[in-house]
């Protein structure tokens, strides 16, 4: 926090908001649905390699932002399974804006202690972005900062596809019984090693997860702001920290509020038919994402 502070101007909404925020209660491990490029490009009348470029400031300036408030994994999807369908063209564009970020940002990634890896169908991608990746997550393999995490030709269930055949895979070589749990479908996912996501931020107003991390944010506290992504910066990252640190996480549980406040339980017959007055539980409102 300290580092983020002197980064920051005096007096600014920035400062001011960092100074708010209780850095002992950090999310672990953050997670962007980087959406709105395609949007922010054509509210200005200009061609979505735009929005595009445009998007990579942003992502220059969220990395610096968690490297400095030492959160420890930022997991960011930038291409998914279902992209391929987009026209050839902004899908080459999209590469070749990777390689260039690759190449002019590896030098700071390493001066920042950033260790970068990729999850996704990497196999898919094109020969030369591979090798890209591959220089980029050896030279910053040893680093313990930031793992900074980029979906590429990423979908959920894909990677619940791939865990799953890893399991049968490792299954036929194994005598005997052999037994699935949570644990062992976690270490097979492309996140292995990492904790799971405490914070997903979803950027546009979209209300949906897209097919993003769905084994990981179980129990994630999801942001969503209006914010395109290219207008994404680090004071509204900060208020999505301050919005997280607001919520009680209990995890299916109670939380120490209600256990406090609640009578003892009684064994007590179940009426068929709600009070009068008084809704149904089938009748109240499910929770939605928020904002």
């Amino acid at each position: 926090m300290k580092d983020f502070l002197e980064w920051t101007k005096p007096g600014s909404e920035e400062a001011r908001l960092a100074s708010l925020l209780d850095p002992g209660t950090f999310p672990r491990h953050i997670a962007v649905i980087m959406d709105g490029n395609g949007r922010w490009a054509r509210a200005r009348h200009l061609p979505r390699v735009a929005g595009h470029r445009a998007g990579v400031i942003s992502v220059r300036e969220i990395i610096e932002t968690c490297c400095r408030l030492e959160i420890k994994a930022l997991t960011l999807y930038a291409f998914s399974v279902e992209n391929w369908k987009r026209p050839r063209s902004e899908v080459e564009t999209l590469w070749g804006l990777l390689r260039h970020y690759l190449h002019r940002e590896l030098p700071e990634l390493k001066r920042n202690g950033v260790r970068f890896q990729i999850i996704g169908r990497v196999d898919a991608l094109p020969r030369a972005v591979q090798d890209d990746l591959d220089i980029a997550m050896v030279e910053t393999a040893a680093n313990s900062g930031l793992r900074l995490s980029v979906a590429l030709n990423y979908g959920g269930r894909a990677e619940i596809v791939d865990a799953v055949n890893s399991i049968l895979a490792q299954a036929r070589k194994v005598d005997g019984e052999f037994h699935v749990n949570e644990q062992m479908l976690s270490e097979h996912l492309y996140t292995s090693g990492l904790p799971d996501p405490d914070l997903l931020i979803r950027t546009s107003g979209e209300m949906r997860v897209s097919n993003f991390l769905l084994w990981q944010i179980a129990y994630a506290e999801i942001f969503v702001t209006e914010q395109l992504w290219p207008d994404f910066r680090a004071v509204d990252l900060l208020e999505a920290l301050l919005d997280y640190q607001k919520r009680e996480r209990r995890y299916g549980g109670l939380g120490d509020k209600t256990e406090s406040s609640e009578p003892p339980c009684e064994l007590v017959g179940v009426s068929s038919a709600p009070t009068a007055g008084e809704p149904d539980s089938d009748d109240l409102p499910a929770s939605s994402l928020r904002q």
